[in-house]
C-alpha cells in the first residue's frame, strides 16, 4: 500500500473528483441535462438583468433584489458546472487543492446569499402589502443597496471558515472525493483527524443563518396573510396575493429540495451513493435555472418586456 492515495500528506497538491460513482460509463449522457440546465440558467438570468436594466418601470426594490438573485444564480452555477462538465466530457478529474477550497467557498457563499435574498424579498413584499403608502420611502435605493451590501458581507464572512478549517486538517487517507464538486463535508471527511469543529460550524451556519432567514420569511408572510385577509373584497385579496406568487414559487424551489436533501442524508444510509451525488447536484443547479423562468412567466412586466424584445415592437 504505497500508492499516492495512502501516502501521508498534510497539504495535498490535488484532489481527484470521481464524478458520479458507479455511473462513469454514462457521464456523457448525464452531462446533457446538466449542460441544458446551465445554458438555461445563463440565458435566463442574463435576460432578467437585461430586461430590468432596459425597462424603467422595473427600477423598483423587488426587481433590484431579483437582479441580485440573478447575479447570485449566475455565480453559483458557474462555480459548479464548468468543472463538472470537464469531468463528464474530458475525464478531467484532478482539481488543485486551492481551487477545490475556492470552489467550496463560493458554493457556500452563493447558497447563503440566495437565502438572504429570499428574506430581503419577503421584506419587500411585507412593506409593499402591509405599508403600501410607505413602500418607496422605506425601501429607498440607498436602503436596498445597504441591504445588498449587508448580504454580501454576511455570506462572505460566514463562508470563509469553511475553506480555512479544511486547509488546517492533515489529509492522510486518500485524495479521492466521490463527488462532482468540492463540497465541505466530502473534503473534510478525508482528513485523518478529529474534524468535529468543521461539522459543528456547518450546523451553526445552517441553524443560525439560513434557519433565521426561514423564520423571517415565515413571520413576514404571516403578517402579509393577515393584511390580505383584512382586505374588503375577494378580488382585492386574490390580486394582492398574486403579487407574492413568484416569490413563493422560488422560495419553495429552494427550500423544499433542501429539506429533502437533509432528510436523505440523515435517514438515507441505505440509498446508493450515486443517487446522493446526483440529487445533490440537481438541488444546487435547479434553482438558478428555475428562478428566471418563474419570474419571467409570472411577472407581467417582465413577460411583456420579453415579448416586445422578441417581437421587435416599440417600447
Amino acid at each position: 500500500m504505497s500508492d499516492s492515495n495512502t501516502t501521508d500528506f498534510t497539504n495535498p497538491s490535488t484532489f481527484i473528483l470521481l464524478g458520479i460513482p458507479g455511473l462513469e460509463a454514462t457521464h456523457v449522457w448525464i452531462s446533457i441535462p446538466f449542460c441544458t440546465m446551465y445554458v438555461i440558467a445563463i440565458l435566463g438570468n442574463f435576460t432578467v438583468l437585461f430586461i430590468v436594466k432596459m425597462e424603467p418601470s422595473l427600477h423598483r426594490p423587488m426587481y433590484y433584489f431579483l437582479c441580485m438573485l440573478a447575479v447570485t444564480d449566475l455565480g453559483l452555477s458557474t462555480s459548479i458546472l464548468p468543472k463538472m462538465l470537464s469531468i463528464f466530457w474530458f475525464n478531467s478529474r484532478e482539481i488543485d487543492f486551492s481551487a477545490c477550497l475556492s470552489q467550496m467557498y463560493f458554493i457556500h457563499c452563493f447558497s447563503v446569499m440566495q437565502s438572504g435574498i429570499f428574506a430581503a424579498m419577503a421584506l419587500d413584499r411585507y412593506v409593499a402589502i402591509c405599508h403600501p403608502l410607505r413602500h418607496y420611502t422605506i425601501l429607498t435605493n440607498p436602503t436596498v443597496a445597504t441591504i445588498g451590501l449587508a448580504m454580501v458581507l454576511r455570506c462572505g464572512i460566514f463562508s470563509l471558515p469553511y475553506p480555512f478549517l479544511a486547509r488546517q486538517w492533515p489529509y492522510c487517507r486518500t485524495n479521492i472525493i466521490p463527488q462532482t464538486l468540492c463540497v465541505h463535508m466530502a473534503v473534510v471527511n478525508l482528513a485523518c483527524t478529529d474534524t468535529h469543529v468543521s461539522s459543528y460550524y456547518g450546523l451553526f451556519v445552517q441553524f443560525s443563518v439560513m434557519r433565521l432567514d426561514v423564520i423571517f420569511i415565515v413571520v413576514s408572510y404571516i403578517q402579509i396573510l393577515r393584511a390580505i385577509f383584512n382586505l374588503p373584497t375577494k378580488d382585492a385579496r386574490i390580486k394582492t396575493f398574486g403579487t407574492c406568487g413568484s416569490h413563493l414559487f422560488v422560495i419553495l424551489a429552494f427550500y423544499i429540495p433542501r429539506l429533502f436533501i437533509s432528510l436523505l442524508y440523515r435517514f438515507g444510509q441505505n440509498v446508493a451513493l450515486n443517487f446522493h451525488v446526483l440529487i445533490s447536484n440537481v438541488y444546487l443547479l435547479m434553482p438558478p435555472m428555475l428562478n428566471p423562468i418563474i419570474y419571467a412567466v409570472r411577472t407581467k412586466q417582465i413577460w411583456d418586456r420579453l415579448l416586445r424584445l422578441f417581437t421587435h415592437e416599440g417600447p
